[in-house]
């Protein structure tokens, strides 16, 4: 694509990841690497390394609303991605934001808990989450654990089926739950979509990889958002986002001394 020529803009509503991983810096170097532009304004600064967050910052909110309209008066985005939002007022804010962009795709990204362990939400942000943002969410990208959380299914081994049919009636439009998490040796992605019944979806079936990684749910939930704003339906969006995803975690480095992070930019094998 020649540079002279207009992108798709989308706008990210994520956290800072000092590292490089995860957050803002994942959504840049995916966004643009699928041909779209993008728009970033922070909602937490994180103390953290490639193991683990050790403490979390929420930004202003405020400052956060005027910078995000400020940006949407100037480049009118083709589609939304929320990550890390570290807290329910901030929660809010993003909602509050969403319903004056009715029309724009959302990809929400429920970070809840960081790789190594530390928590990121409490029971306020999670109720937020799904009580205002759910049902203004396009497409919620949960993996096994977060899906079980937000549908409140806990306490014994989480079935997607039931809580996809949870998270769908609380008003998004798909769910897509990745199976990153599942004890089986591929991991299978699935679907699901409030237009289907009977808990039909897609599935999608990758090699498991041998390493953890750093800002795998990030890069998913990016690419997919640069994929619905570059017209592509949900589904499509998931498929090129999944393949994105693992070239990217195939080719991954280790720079640090703990998780690997995906190789976004450099060139990743097909």
């Amino acid at each position: 694509m020649p540079l002279s020529a207009p992108r798709p803009i989308v706008l990210c509503f994520s956290g800072h990841d000092p590292v490089g991983g995860a957050g803002v810096q994942a959504d840049i170097e995916t966004i643009s690497r699928l041909g779209c532009h993008a728009c970033t304004v922070i909602t937490a600064l994180t103390v953290q390394d490639s193991a683990d967050v050790h403490s979390i910052l929420p930004l202003d909110t405020t400052l956060f609303l005027q910078q995000a309209r400020c940006v949407i008066a100037d480049m009118h985005p083709d589609a939304v991605k929320i990550g890390l939002l570290g807290s329910a007022d901030m929660a809010a804010s993003v909602a509050s934001l969403l319903r004056e962009l009715p029309e724009i795709p959302v990809v929400l990204d429920p970070v809840l808990a960081a790789g190594g362990g530390y928590e990121l939400a409490g029971e306020t942000l999670q109720n937020t989450l799904v009580e205002q943002l759910l049902p203004l969410t396009t497409v919620l990208t949960p993996n096994t654990y977060e899906a079980a959380r937000l549908s409140g299914l806990t306490g014994k081994a989480p079935d997607s089926n039931a809580c996809a049919a949870r998270l769908l009636a609380h008003g998004c439009r798909h769910v897509l739950i990745t199976g990153t998490h599942a004890p089986t040796d591929a991991v299978i992605n699935r679907l699901y979509s409030s237009a289907r019944t009977d808990n039909e979806h897609t599935a999608w079936r990758w090699d498991r990889l041998p390493h953890s990684y750093h800002g795998s749910g990030c890069t998913l939930a990016a690419a997919i958002a640069a994929g619905l704003a570059t017209g592509l339906d949900a589904e499509a969006a998931c498929e090129q986002a999944q393949d994105y995803t693992w070239r990217a975690l195939s080719c991954g480095y280790r720079p640090g001394q703990g998780q690997h992070l995906p190789n976004r930019i450099g060139k990743i094998k097909r």
